[in-house]
């Protein structure tokens, strides 16, 4: 539903499912750490269990990136991904919710010099980050080492927009919509550290295919077109939750070398690396549950 077919006031009943969400968020944020594990795992499972055109997305992704599993490995990697995203929901509330500095015994940060170093340039720095369900809770935690701007993409509730946008504004310096691209250009080129996730299909228009777990993935050519425009160092950063579920590592990686090359394929199939890279340390907290193989090449038929 566009923005502009919505009631004008947030009080119209339309609404009351985002003010429950909201209301929600706002509790599950406070609870103990093991019952929000809990009520995390539980909700993926509902999810697992209600919603099997889903689960048919993330078996299908799977299957394509991890050929090598068992259909009995897959099925497990399956429910444990569905738990994984339920137990994001609570993360992301708590990233939204509450104050980050509660959480930073529990974070480590390794390869932090590489950001350090790639600001000091003086250029402003383009961070790639991951969809991983630890995404939002990542932003809130790594804003304790290094403010920083994010791109995000608005939801479609006006409501729910709101209380995400400001949620994350209060996080990070400025939230800029992913289609302003003047915006992320010009908090880059003022010196900001901009936080930026290019691992989603968002078709053939903007995009070139590159090679993803071996399948041509079509990956937008964004990335590059941003340092190009800019000169700023790209530097990769990956964030998961640790395997005893209470710990969380941030992880950057030295800038992207020669990049951008000029080559787009090339340019996106070094992306799609670290990407890759990131995911296979922990695949379960991945964001499994969107087609990242939609866009086929001309005259290949589709995966879901």
């Amino acid at each position: 539903m566009s923005k502009r077919n919505w009631p004008a006031s947030f009080a119209h009943p339309r609404f009351w499912p985002a003010w429950m969400a909201i209301g929600a968020m706002r509790a599950g944020a406070w609870l103990p750490w093991r019952l929000k594990l809990a009520i995390g795992r539980g909700l993926g499972m509902l999810a697992w269990w209600a919603a099997p055109r889903r689960r048919h997305i993330v078996d299908t992704n799977l299957r394509l990136s991890f050929p090598e599993l068992g259909e009995n490995e897959r099925d497990r990697l399956v429910r444990e991904t569905f738990k994984a995203n339920g137990i994001g929901i609570l993360e992301t509330a708590t990233g939204w919710c509450r104050d980050p500095k509660h959480l930073r015994h529990r974070v480590t940060y390794k390869g932090r010099h590489h950001l350090e170093r790639a600001h000091a340039q003086g250029k402003g720095v383009l961070v790639v980050g991951i969809h991983f369900s630890t995404l939002d809770l990542g932003g809130a935690l790594h804003s304790l080492y290094f403010p920083s701007d994010v791109v995000y993409r608005p939801h479609n509730n006006p409501l729910f927009d709101r209380f995400m946008t400001r949620a994350r504004s209060r996080i990070f310096g400025e939230a800029i919509d992913r289609h302003d691209l003047r915006g992320v250009v010009r908090r880059i080129k003022a010196g900001h550290i901009v936080w930026y996730s290019p691992d989603q299909d968002f078709g053939r228009d903007v995009s070139v295919f590159a090679p993803l777990f071996g399948v041509e993935a079509a990956t937008i050519r964004l990335t590059a077109k941003i340092a190009r425009m800019t000169g700023a160092p790209v530097v990769p950063l990956m964030f998961h939750r640790n395997p005893d579920d209470r710990t969380y590592t941030i992880e950057c990686r030295p800038p992207l070398e020669d990049f951008p090359s000029g080559d787009e394929v090339r340019d996106a199939t070094l992306v799609n690396a670290f990407i890759e890279e990131a995911i296979r340390k922990h695949p379960e907290q991945y964001m499994w549950l969107h087609r990242r193989f939609k866009t086929r090449p001309e005259g290949e038929p589709g995966f879901y």
